[in-house]
């Protein structure tokens, strides 16, 4: 069987092809700019869809400007879901988040339901993994939040996961059937989202104060208690925030 990581030498692309790999049973392609696929310019696509039945796409906006993300989104899903058509690929598995649709000020989240629309109209079978935010993101959470040597964060509720275990979910979807609807996944535990930034700051050694501040924006968007967290019945990954840090340690 022939699977295509789009995004494969990013965080979660890498990791999913690792896994993906390890049975040595199937075809395991990793594209990207670097491999020499781009979905932008379609560069290298349809020659990386060419006998492929699934195509996994973990990719990401190379800018986090809001229009740069919306034209990324939007052009790179159209251009990958028609070389996938052409190649009649049986099953499109993307990466999203959780809370992209309770989130509608937040540029990022809009951009990731405009691609998530896409492959819902696609008509290629799907199943869209929706995972809440990753451990290896809070530092940058956290920089982007702080206003001097004060980190200002909503007390909204907050799930984050490891990015092992997100990668673990979509490799394991591969050989499933598609859903043509969302998985969603998230870490084992559920925390003020000002508690958990100021767990990882102490646990790294890092002096900031971590204030609740009902006012702050998550990268321009307003959070309640259910902004960020999944719905009943969502998979949880095995690592909770310490037993991350423990790794994160062991692999300095």
């Amino acid at each position: 069987m022939k699977i295509v990581v789009i995004g494969g030498t990013g965080l979660i692309g890498a990791k999913t092809v690792a896994i993906l790999r390890q049975s040595g049973m199937h075809d395991v392609v990793a594209a990207s700019p670097k491999c020499g696929v781009n979905t932008m310019t379609r560069e290298g696509l349809s020659e990386a869809m060419t006998g492929a039945q699934t195509v996994i796409d973990v990719s990401n906006a190379p800018s986090p400007d809001r229009d740069a993300v919306m034209e990324f989104f939007v052009t790179s899903g159209r251009n990958l879901l028609a070389a996938e058509a052409a190649a009649r690929v049986r099953h499109h598995i993307a990466l999203s988040i959780v809370g992209t649709d309770r989130v509608p000020d937040q540029a990022y989240f809009r951009a990731k339901i405009a691609q998530e629309k896409l492959i819902e109209a696609s008509g290629i079978p799907y199943t869209i993994v929706r995972a809440t935010q990753f451990f290896e993101f809070l530092g940058g959470i956290a920089d982007a939040s702080t206003d001097g040597s004060v980190v200002r964060l909503s007390a909204s509720r907050f799930q984050p996961v490891a990015a092992d275990d997100v990668a673990a979910a979509v490799a394991e979807l591969a050989f499933a059937h598609p859903r043509n609807g969302i998985v969603e996944i998230a870490g084992p535990e559920r925390a003020p989202f000002s508690e958990m930034i100021a767990r990882y700051l102490k646990s790294i050694g890092d002096p900031r104060q971590v204030v609740d501040d009902p006012d702050a924006r998550y990268f321009g968007g307003r959070l309640d208690d259910k902004s960020l967290v999944p719905s009943d019945g969502a998979r949880l990954g095995h690592l909770n925030l310490d037993a991350w840090l423990r790794n994160a340690r062991k692999q300095a």
